[in-house]
């Protein structure tokens, strides 16, 4: 029996639809070179729009925050030219922390203007959300600034609700996440005669 070509857990495998091809896989060490590049292509606004704030560009301290993520409560994908860590060119970037309390998690995401509109961001959150609900996540939100439409509509297709903000400027973007239902035991088989 010939072995099946499966990808690791998280990773995917996307045809965009210029033709261009991705993927989508969690973030690695050897992303921090290329992640710093890939800053430095980012309009004003785009990195006003993630970041709440202008930044020239990505501090090593941020980076490796960013490329070292802590297993037990963060997770960060990348959408990346599908070549080696290092070498790829990233185009978007996705992350969730769980906060202290363990039923709370902040997401993040951030798709350059070279892929934007494509669909990364439905699919980058739909796997944040997945990755949530594995680890009993009730609640996910995201700060998003008030002018930011696109991002706020992805969220509301995806279920998020709008909240307002402690800082003005800003909506948070809120999805409850039901408990997961109790597993039904099946009833034994009657003993046949």
């Amino acid at each position: 029996m010939a072995a099946r070509n499966r990808m690791p857990p998280w990773h995917e495998h996307v045809r965009l639809p210029n033709g261009r091809e991705v993927l989508l896989r969690p973030i690695r060490p050897e992303d921090a070179g290329p992640m710093r590049a890939a800053f430095t292509l980012l309009k004003p606004d785009e990195v006003r729009q993630r970041f709440l704030h202008p930044m020239k560009e990505l501090g090593a301290q941020q980076v490796e925050l960013l490329v070292r993520p802590d297993p037990r409560r963060d997770f960060a994908l990348v959408a990346a030219e599908p070549l080696p860590a290092g070498e790829a060119l990233i185009g978007a970037v996705a992350r969730i922390s769980i906060e202290p309390n363990g039923k709370d998690a902040e997401f993040a995401i951030l798709v350059s203007h070279y892929v934007n509109g494509m669909g990364l961001g439905r699919r980058m959150m739909r796997k944040l959300v997945r990755w949530a609900r594995g680890h009993k996540v009730q609640r996910i939100h995201g700060d998003v600034l008030e002018s930011n439409q696109p991002m706020q509509a992805l969220a509301g297709s995806l279920g998020f609700r709008r909240e307002v903000s402690s800082e003005a400027g800003l909506v948070r973007m809120v999805l409850d996440l039901p408990p997961p239902k109790p597993k039904q035991l099946r009833p034994p088989l009657a003993p046949t005669a």
